[in-house]
């Protein structure tokens, strides 16, 4: 079985589901719009889109700093975009960076550091409201569940 070591990047959007009810056809464009500025970025710095599933996408970098960038640059240009929308419609994206250990199989990627777009909310980095918020969370030790985590505000 192939491993690699890798930086993996998820996003959801938050209050997706309260936006589809409210607006479908509006929802979708605007997901299609915004998931353009991400996948460009993702190829940006290096980045490979590997899944997405609804508002979701995970996308694989070798490097976490290329990850982080990515992420940084992402919700720049998404605050830039969401500022032109009236509150109740803007579409506010979570973003989560892993770093670990993954099983290759083709195309796809496998294992505990892909977080689920449910978890992101302890994994997130998200700009807006004027404040930069930045987490990393990472397994210590092989096959243990203790957690580390470090978390820088500015």
């Amino acid at each position: 079985m192939e491993r690699k070591l890798a930086a993996i990047l998820c996003t959801d959007v938050h209050g997706y589901s309260r936006l589809m009810r409210e607006a479908e056809e509006a929802t979708h464009r605007t997901l299609v719009s915004r998931r353009k500025i991400i996948n460009s970025l993702i190829q940006q710095h290096r980045g490979r889109f590997v899944n997405s599933a609804g508002d979701s996408v995970l996308a694989e970098f070798a490097s976490v700093v290329h990850a982080v960038q990515c992420a940084v640059e992402a919700q720049a240009a998404l605050k830039v975009e969401n500022d032109r929308l009236p509150l109740e419609r803007r579409m506010e994206f979570r973003i989560g960076i892993n770093l670990g250990d993954v099983i290759v199989d083709g195309e796809q990627i496998y294992g505990g550091t892909c977080p689920p777009c449910c978890e992101l909310d302890r994994t997130t980095f998200r700009l807006g409201r004027g404040r930069r918020h930045l987490s990393f969370h990472w397994y210590v030790g092989y096959g243990s569940d203790r957690r580390s985590s470090v978390t820088i505000t500015n």
